[in-house]
């Protein structure tokens, strides 16, 4: 696949590395944006890595209600400093972040708060199926860890595409901030009220 200045533009605004390490990385990894900063995290070069073990202790809470009052959105973004916390481009991170949520209806903020008893049944179910379709034993390991993804996908707020651009994850959208306001951010939870729901 040819990497294209777009390409690169996008990954080098998700991870601040340089011109020619988002090029080496999107070649190395055939195009693909995800596995591109990953490589660049991996080599040290993704400065939304580099901040992603400050310690974010401001923030706000923000809200989004939806529908004429029938779902609301109550979520927590934070921060490094207060003055970001006030920041227009803060502020709507956490907007569209709240509407994401109001939207999609994501069950945890990360697949590392999945309980690990959920992802053991989860992936008993998955093997259980993949044998009873036919496929060979070698490869229902890799069958599962596929479809493991999708189960975060869909129950994972940082997994899931964005709802505004489905190009970038709501992981990749937080790394293009953390990188574009030169701090850590980190959405520490969420909860999610429908109107007649549980």
């Amino acid at each position: 696949m040819a990497v294209t200045a777009t390409m690169v533009r996008d990954l080098r605004a998700t991870t601040g590395a340089g011109i020619m390490d988002c090029k080496e990385a999107l070649k190395e990894t055939a195009g693909d944006i995800e596995k591109a900063v990953d490589y660049l995290r991996k080599k040290g070069l993704s400065k939304a890595a580099k901040k992603s073990g400050r310690v974010t202790s401001e923030g706000t809470v923000g809200s989004y209600i939806h529908g004429d009052g029938k779902i609301g959105v109550l979520l927590e973004v934070n921060c490094e400093t207060d003055f970001v916390a006030k920041n227009d481009i803060f502020q709507t991170l956490v907007r569209d972040i709240a509407m994401h949520i109001a939207a999609v209806n994501p069950d945890y903020v990360s697949s590392e708060d999945v309980p690990a008893e959920d992802v053991e049944r989860e992936k008993a179910v998955l093997t259980e199926q993949a044998k009873e379709s036919g496929k060979p034993d070698k490869i229902i390991p890799k069958i599962v860890e596929g479809r493991l993804a999708k189960f975060y996908e869909e129950r994972c707020l940082l997994n899931q595409p964005f709802v505004k651009d489905s190009d970038k994850t709501i992981e990749a959208l937080l790394k293009e901030k953390i990188t574009e306001l030169g701090e850590n951010l980190s959405i520490k939870r969420f909860v999610r009220y429908q109107l007649g729901g549980n």
